[in-house]
């Protein structure tokens, strides 16, 4: 699912491989471990987090919930809100550099990074789908996501289903830059990422100020109240 390459004090965390990186059990320990080894080491400055071919990721993996949804929706969830708590809880600065579409809780995992640069490659999209497949997004979600977007731009996003290709995404200000490829787009990822390593700033105080710049939203995440469906879903 990732793969973890060190160049200095920047790590790039790689979605690989050409598929839709949706996240499940095995997925989620992979990112996992990847983040307790970025956390871990001690000249770990800033992290980029981006994706091989056209699919940073599509989300939960819903061919995995679909064998036992009742169950694995709240294990999936919770699965979630761990992945976007530790993305948090770093204590070095993280830069997403979406090189392809980012959905549902994909868009979420992106918007838990400190910047965000985005390829036009290929129209990728940011897109949160629930609405639109009558899925029930949890407030843990909603607290994250409304951190990180204006009022506006919040309600195209969650309450008009709004597919955003990197300039919409850059124009309402949910990405800091859109690149024409994937090579740009992650190089600029990186360069941007050495400038803030640079800093060497001290990493306890760097993740208290995130913290608490974006308050209640990983109290939220460590919650864990049970997923409620709203609707019934196809599998």
């Amino acid at each position: 699912m990732c793969s973890l390459e060190k160049r200095g004090n920047v790590y790039i965390l790689t979605f690989v491989g050409d598929g839709e990186h949706r996240f499940n059990p095995t997925t989620f320990d992979a990112i996992s471990d990847a983040l307790k080894e970025v956390e871990e080491s001690a000249d770990a400055a800033a992290l980029v987090t981006t994706n091989a071919g056209k699919y940073f990721s599509c989300g939960l993996d819903m061919k995995w919930v679909g064998e036992s949804p009742h169950d694995r929706f709240d294990i999936g969830m919770e699965k979630l809100e761990n992945m976007f708590a530790a993305f948090m809880k770093l204590s070095i600065p993280t830069v997403a550099a979406i090189c392809g579409h980012a959905e549902a809780s994909a868009f979420t995992l992106a918007l838990a990074h400190d910047y965000r640069f985005m390829s036009t490659q290929g129209s990728s999209h940011l897109y949160m789908c629930e609405l639109d497949h009558g899925f029930n997004i949890p407030k843990s979600m909603l607290t994250l996501i409304r951190s990180k977007l204006h009022p506006a731009t919040l309600r195209d996003v969650v309450l008009g289903g709004t597919k955003l290709n990197a300039q919409m995404a850059f124009q309402k200000g949910i990405v800091d830059a859109a690149f024409d490829d994937s090579v740009g787009t992650l190089q600029a990822a990186v360069k941007e990422a050495e400038k803030l390593a640079v800093r060497g700033w001290n990493r306890e105080i760097y993740r208290s100020f995130r913290l608490a710049a974006f308050p209640d939203v990983v109290e939220e995440l460590d919650i864990h109240v049970p997923y409620r469906m709203l609707a019934s879903y196809n599998f």
